[in-house]
């Protein structure tokens, strides 16, 4: 979408930009909004915006490392 390109380059998206960047439906990021959690945002007057910069930071805060499985234990069959 060329709209949202031009945003990129201007290092701002909107709501429906930012959930679509972020795989999310702007539903959830609304409400996250609304209850304070999720990415940080702006208010250029009413408009929200989100940086890209802040969208990466969230994405990276998100990402959980998988843990090596640890091998099982024989279990001891009752005596």
């Amino acid at each position: 979408n060329e709209h949202m390109m031009k945003n990129m380059i201007d290092g701002f998206l909107t709501v429906r930009e930012a959930a679509a960047y972020l795989g999310l439906a702007m539903v959830t990021l609304n409400k996250w909004r609304i209850q304070g959690t999720g990415p940080n945002h702006c208010h250029f007057g009413y408009a929200v915006r989100y940086s890209l910069r802040d969208l990466d930071t969230y994405a990276q805060r998100c990402k959980i490392t998988p843990k090596p499985r640890r091998k099982r234990q024989a279990m001891s069959a009752a005596v």
